[in-house]
């Protein structure tokens, strides 16, 4: 069973970084208010970053040395590990496959972080 290490930008325009097994379920967990606390009340507003790792150890690693990155090092880790326009529009909704184009990185100088 593959795991991967995946973050989110979230409405207020902080970084949440997770792991989990399926991503598009997970993501749909955190939008309904049913995942990690910290989403609960800053809800997802896009999928970021996918990174498929071997075992839940490896996704456990990552994790770890991810949330110890700036902002501004996630933010670059996020752009060299986007999801694949399948994964994102499972996580946004969009059966088509194509990506929306609110969906491209956008740099906020002012966000902040979380692990």
């Amino acid at each position: 069973m593959s795991w991967f290490l995946y973050v989110l930008e979230c409405v207020d325009g902080s970084l949440y970084t997770g792991i989990t097994t399926d991503v598009p379920a997970r993501y749909a967990a955190h939008a309904a208010g049913k995942g990690a606390k910290y989403t609960r009340g800053r809800p997802p507003q896009r999928l970021l970053a996918v990174l498929d790792c071997a075992d839940r150890a490896s996704a456990s690693r990552a994790e770890y040395e991810v949330k110890r990155l700036s902002l501004q090092r996630k933010r670059a880790f996020c752009q060299q590990h986007a999801p694949e326009p399948a994964v994102s529009a499972a996580c946004h909704g969009d059966a088509s496959g194509h990506e929306h184009e609110d969906d491209a990185l956008t740099a906020k100088g002012a966000a902040t972080t979380s692990g």
